[in-house]
């Protein structure tokens, strides 16, 4: 499985992804159990706000969007183990692009 991370938005309108493979990690277990403790169904949708980052979380099949305000508990945790595993690579968002 990977794990993929991106978070767009701010105020530098800079795209962030983070991705970890875990098939071969000797802590996949781990992963795999913080994976099963995030509530995919339990997301409501939230108005952007401005300057504010949004995340999107896919793990497998399951993808998540979270504003900033959201990103706590189990999703904060994810985030910041895969943050501090690979580092990101980014992408400029183009002038008039959607985000």
């Amino acid at each position: 499985m990977i794990v993929v991370i991106s978070r767009s938005g701010g105020f530098a309108g800079i795209r962030l992804t983070w991705q970890l493979r875990l098939d071969d990690r000797p802590d996949a277990s781990d992963w795999l159990a913080l994976i099963a403790e995030l509530p995919w169904t339990e997301i409501t949708a939230r108005a952007p706000e401005p300057d504010r980052y949004v995340y999107t979380i896919r793990c497998a099949d399951q993808t998540a969007t979270l504003s900033e305000p959201q990103l706590e508990g189990p999703w904060r945790e994810l985030v910041t183990r895969v943050q501090r595993e690979v580092p990101p690579s980014p992408t400029r968002r183009q002038p008039g692009a959607a985000h």
